[in-house]
């Protein structure tokens, strides 16, 4: 293998065991499948064809992203919808060498357009376990509450989804940061928890470090998603590194959306260097450019990755998954036999 061509080097990324941890299912909504499913619901799209939409995703913010990110989709209507969705994104997913994957869904999003929640539930379900059988992915399903709607709002969405508790492992928190902090949903986790949810949430990436502290201390979450602006703050950047908390970072997403002005300055390969149990995922690769491995070369091309650093990434993302202890240890032995034999 020529350590210099990236052509070797995106083969070897592409072998490597890993799992991915940040990834909403609605943002892998391609324009050809929403073009699609626009035509067969009977609902309007604003793009005339493919290139249009792609040409249309310039984005200067989060905010202005989740605007047209909402609005597209709209298409998803039946459990059929949600179905072909998950499927796309799996066969995605083998081709990138993902074993693993725990996947968002945002039911307020779809709720709010009459769309049953138990819909929703049963075509990613099914979809999950088609992947799980037909291509040997593992998944878990994570639902997020929307932190631009009310904390009673999401309260009622926890309700709603008590019934489909064996489907769903966990929960997040996402969409608009800044304005929202954690804290105003501490009442929702907490009952999440005792209903015996894992608790995961975005955090810094366009707010400050402190959100990522709230989302520790008054969400008690287990991994935190994004995560940019911890390494603002080198008393958390400790903290995180001492208890081995994850960062699910998504590069491609934070360049795309203003959250670093170059991938050259993202911090993952600081926070990596540091000991911080960092993970690359794709975040929503229909609208940013990439799925997992174009994130994993992005970076280390911008970053100077190694590539023993792009095995650390692969092994944290297995560690800091929802997996049993013995599945982490089958994939994390096969993940150190791909890369020694490479």
């Amino acid at each position: 293998m020529d350590p210099t061509d990236p052509t070797d080097l995106a083969a070897f990324a592409r072998d490597l065991p890993k799992a991915e941890l940040h990834l909403h299912l609605e943002g892998t909504l391609e324009p050809e499948l929403m073009l699609e499913l626009g035509a067969r619901n009977g609902v309007a799209v604003a793009f005339g064809d493919a290139a249009e939409a792609r040409a249309a995703y310039q984005f200067t913010d989060l905010r202005s992203f989740l605007n047209l990110y909402y609005r597209s989709m709209e298409v998803l209507r039946t459990e059929q919808d949600f179905f072909e969705l998950t499927g796309a994104y799996l066969r995605h997913a083998q081709t990138d060498g993902t074993r693993h994957v725990e996947v968002f869904f945002d039911p307020q999003s779809h709720l709010v357009r009459g769309v049953a929640f138990g819909d929703v539930v049963a075509g990613i379900h099914a979809a999950l376990k088609e992947g799980e059988r037909e291509l040997g992915i593992t998944s878990r399903l994570i639902m997020c509450f929307q932190r631009d709607q009310s904390p009673g709002n999401a309260l009622d969405v926890l309700a709603t989804a008590l019934p489909y508790r064996e489907l769903i492992a966990g929960v997040g928190l996402d969409s608009a940061e800044i304005g929202h902090p954690p804290r105003e949903f501490a009442q929702v986790f907490a009952r999440a928890r005792e209903a015996g949810f894992v608790a995961v949430a975005h955090a810094g990436e366009e707010g400050p470090a402190s959100y990522v502290a709230e989302a520790l201390d008054l969400l008690e979450v287990e991994r935190i998603d994004h995560g940019v602006h911890a390494a603002d703050d080198p008393a958390l950047v400790t903290r995180l590194r001492e208890g081995g908390v994850a960062l699910t970072m998504c590069p491609l997403s934070n360049l795309r959306l203003g959250v670093v002005p170059s991938l050259a300055e993202h911090p993952l390969k600081r926070l990596l260097d540091d000991g911080v149990p960092v993970t690359v995922n794709s975040d929503d690769p229909a609208y940013f450019g990439g799925y997992l491995v174009d994130n994993y070369l992005a970076s280390a091309e911008a970053l100077g990755l190694t590539r023993g650093d792009l095995v650390a990434l692969a092994r944290n993302s297995i560690v800091a998954s929802l997996l049993d202890a013995a599945a982490k240890r089958r994939l994390t032995d096969e993940l150190e036999a791909v890369a020694a034999g490479r």
